[in-house]
């Protein structure tokens, strides 16, 4: 990637944990992101419609796929979703790399990759390019919901 940003997280401890939410339920609008986080925990992905814990291993780094891998392999691999809970105990530190195009790259068009298509496997996302995925990403803001089913042209079978 051509790009990246590299984003410092501060979750102070929290006295009232169940009435607060530390980051909304969201995916990353990126190819991939690699995140390290200190011992505290708090990070939760959703799997099988569940909240699941993701617990903290000392020194590890974090790979989660973003809304952008899962556009150019035609959702042969998922975007993460996730969220951060607010935690009495803390605080919670993290950093996170966002890997997504380079300034010559950001309206170049994605779709999802030729050699993955056929038959069987049509598109499933129009192209678009990350401008136009990050500028509609700013226009409905952080609500929980997903970008990507704005640019789905068609159901998997």
């Amino acid at each position: 990637m051509e790009s990246k940003r590299i984003v410092g997280h501060y979750y102070p401890i929290c006295p009232e944990p169940e009435v607060t939410l530390g980051t909304i339920n969201h995916s990353d609008g990126t190819f991939l992101t690699l995140l390290l986080q200190n011992n505290h925990g708090g990070l939760q992905v959703r799997h099988q419609n569940q909240w699941v814990d993701v617990s903290p291993v000392p020194g590890a780094i974090l790979a989660n796929i973003g809304d952008l891998m899962q556009l150019v392999s035609n959702d042969k691999f998922k975007s993460a979703e996730h969220r951060v809970l607010a935690r009495r105990a803390g605080p919670r530190v993290s950093v996170a790399c966002f890997l997504f195009p380079g300034a010559t790259r950001k309206t170049s068009p994605y779709k999802p990759i030729e050699g993955l298509l056929d038959e069987d496997n049509p598109p499933l996302y129009r192209e678009t390019s990350f401008l136009e995925y990050y500028g509609y990403s700013l226009s409905i803001g952080l609500n929980g919901e997903s970008v990507l089913p704005h640019f789905r042209v068609s159901e998997p079978k």
